[in-house]
């Protein structure tokens, strides 16, 4: 798996930013957010149960995340017609202010080293990625657990730093000082 200090995979994906089949989908790529941290995270499959909660906990972040000048990019194998389908059914999926992306052929999963060996699905892992395109902050749960964007967010803030962060920092608490 790559990991912290290793440059974001190049990738070209189709992504589903709206619930409407007319202005659906959308071409992405990692120079699509130039300047930008992003935050992409995997999940397993669409029309599963974890996963929503996940993706709409993200979804209610979105100004949290757009605040720091990051863009948050969700990602699973399902194609963009089965994410449009999904935003369509679920009600906590419609106005996702952040693109879905269809990963189908798994090369942005592989290329990450997180498709799960024996459900052959995305591992549940989020990548922050700095403006240069550095991986910068790794996290995978098992399949069954949720993960927590709020967490995600915290350690956001603390990489803007630039400082030394202690355990539990929050935003607006004093970073650590080397002697």
């Amino acid at each position: 798996m790559l990991s912290v200090g290793q440059k974001f995979p190049e990738f070209a994906l189709t992504g589903v930013v709206s619930s409407d089949l007319q202005s659906a989908f959308q071409s992405f790529s990692d120079e699509s957010f130039p300047g930008r941290w992003r935050i992409v995270f995997f999940w397993p499959k669409d029309f599963t149960f974890v996963c929503p909660t996940e993706i709409a906990g993200f979804g209610r972040l979105d100004p949290e995340f757009r605040a720091r000048d990051a863009q948050l990019l969700g990602v699973s194998i399902d194609s963009e017609f089965v994410h449009l389908a999904w935003r369509r059914e679920k009600a906590e999926l419609r106005s996702l202010p952040f693109p879905m992306l269809a990963d189908v052929k798994r090369e942005l999963a592989g290329a990450l080293g997180i498709l799960d060996p024996q459900a052959g699905v995305a591992q549940r892992a989020t990548f922050i990625v700095d403006p240069q395109g550095i991986i910068r902050f790794v996290y995978v749960t098992d399949l069954n657990v949720g993960r927590s964007p709020e967490e995600v967010l915290r350690v956001l803030d603390a990489l803007q730093t630039d400082e030394l962060c202690p355990c539990n920092w929050q935003k607006g608490e004093d970073t650590l000082k080397a002697a």
